[in-house]
């Protein structure tokens, strides 16, 4: 891993090129097939790699060019889930989202990003930080027809995880992230057993781990669940206490123009933060002053050779035009804040 200070990187998604699939949408078809797509999507990992690596990005990731959604496309490599038989359920208490039906026992026939991780990795010598789904956030992206306890089918994905992570860790990932958006809504269950179910997850891995919760996407639906929050979101009051005595070695969270109390961080203290300091959710592009001013605020909580600077999410909605320049500012911010730091 890098010893540099400050190290920045992405939530996960970037924007796909026009030639792949439709820009600025979740879960937008191809538009190629076969051969043809598998090649493209290659190729589009390769331009995501570049423009990380123009703007600065210390820490690069796949920018999720090969996958049409963060959580569905791994599931869609396993067994037991018909994505025929779909029904209309609730997503994180927020909007109603057609899904696919756990119809039997769940497994991973064979892996499933450990080849795009190998050609990542081939072209880079910078880390490399992947993003998986976490066991909650899966479980309430389907329709379990099959288990019945959100629970059961929790620790059966979180061993399906932990296979594809020890993969992930072989072909030369240097941090593998869980995304658990749920934990900012099921509190009862994070305590009960979804900080136990990521840590199933991660048994066994040697390299460094990270779960990444955040308010979404900025898409209508989230956007509009934040109107409801209030002045002060404390949501992560309630799931970080338990993750600051937990096996995972890296927290990401959402900070830049929310309504985050800052000093929620203390109770991740020890910690390393992946410090969220690019708002996904607007078009404005920060100003490397604005990505600054929240990492000055950050270190009031966190010791600066554990901060991380990253976006709040992904910004697979976003143009590539106004991603590349919020790429540019964070890596901007967190210049001004190393030097000040020497």
């Amino acid at each position: 891993m890098t010893k540099l200070l400050l190290p920045t990187s992405t939530a996960g998604s970037l924007p796909k090129p026009s030639w792949i699939a439709e820009p600025e949408k979740l879960w937008s078809e191809w538009k190629l097939t076969g051969d043809d797509l598998l090649q493209a999507k290659r190729d589009a990992l390769l331009v995501s790699l570049q423009e990380q690596i123009h703007a600065g990005i210390d820490i690069v990731s796949d920018g999720e060019q090969t996958r049409q959604h963060f959580v569905t496309t791994f599931i869609e490599h396993l067994d037991g889930v018909d994505f025929n038989k779909r029904e209309t359920v609730r997503i994180r208490n927020r909007y109603d989202a057609s899904v696919p039906s756990v119809v039997g026992a769940v497994s991973r026939p064979k892996s499933v990003f450990v080849e795009d991780a190998k050609f990542l990795r081939s072209h880079t010598d910078k880390p490399i930080k992947w993003a998986l789904p976490g066991p909650m956030t899966m479980i309430d992206t389907l329709y379990d027809a099959h288990y019945k306890s959100r629970e059961k089918l929790a620790w059966e994905f979180a061993k399906i995880l932990n296979e594809e992570a020890k993969e992930l860790e072989a072909a030369g990932v240097d941090i593998i992230q869980f995304d658990e958006p749920a934990f900012n809504v099921f509190f009862d269950e994070v305590n009960d057993w979804g900080v136990a179910t990521l840590e199933r997850a991660i048994e066994g891995l040697k390299c460094e781990t990270a779960v990444h919760i955040c308010y979404g996407y900025g898409i209508k639906a989230n956007t509009d669940w934040k109107q409801t929050l209030g002045g002060e979101w404390r949501q992560y009051e309630e799931s970080f206490p338990k993750l600051q005595q937990s096996k995972i070695d890296i927290i990401s969270l959402e900070c830049q123009n929310s309504h985050v109390p800052m000093d929620l961080i203390e109770l991740i203290r020890g910690k390393k933060v992946m410090v969220g300091a690019i708002d996904v959710a607007t078009n404005t592009i920060e100003t490397p002053e604005q990505v600054a001013d929240t990492l000055h605020k950050a270190l009031q909580f966190v010791d600066a050779d554990k901060l991380y600077p990253c976006t709040n999410c992904g910004m697979t909605p976003l143009s590539r035009t106004v991603a590349r320049g919020k790429l540019e500012a964070l890596s901007a911010g967190a210049k001004i804040v190393r030097q000040e730091l020497g």
